[in-house]
């Protein structure tokens, strides 16, 4: 019984995994699309596109951690995957909080001006 729920288990992690990759090339092919097609202010195109791109890539990282979390915590939750998997977690949080940055031009415990 325990093996079974294992098999599916890893099934789910490697599902969510692929939606974080689909996540992140679904968005990227959306955010040139939308260079190439839509209108924009002089001058706010790249922003716009640098934007879109890197809400894909932020979304893709949440499921890829979501997927690595699953499989380190249920499948093999030896000292050396879960090792692994804080480095992971620290790094994604270094690109997520570096690209939310660069993105809005604030941290995210800042508090949004009146207007925002």
């Amino acid at each position: 019984m325990n093996d079974i729920v294992h098999h599916y288990i890893g099934y789910v992690s490697l599902a969510i995994e692929v939606a974080g990759i689909l996540t992140m090339v679904f968005g990227s092919l959306l955010a040139v699309y939308r260079y190439f097609t839509h209108q924009h202010e002089e001058g706010s195109t790249y922003r716009t596109f640098r934007h879109d791109l890197g809400k894909a890539i932020l979304l893709g990282l949440e499921f890829l951690v979501a997927g690595d979390i699953i499989a380190t915590v249920t499948l093999d939750p030896n000292m050396d995957q879960v090792l692994v998997l804080g480095i992971i977690v620290v790094i994604r949080t270094f690109l997520s909080l570096s690209l939310q940055v660069e993105l809005e031009g604030k941290w995210p415990w800042q508090k949004r001006e009146i207007g925002d």
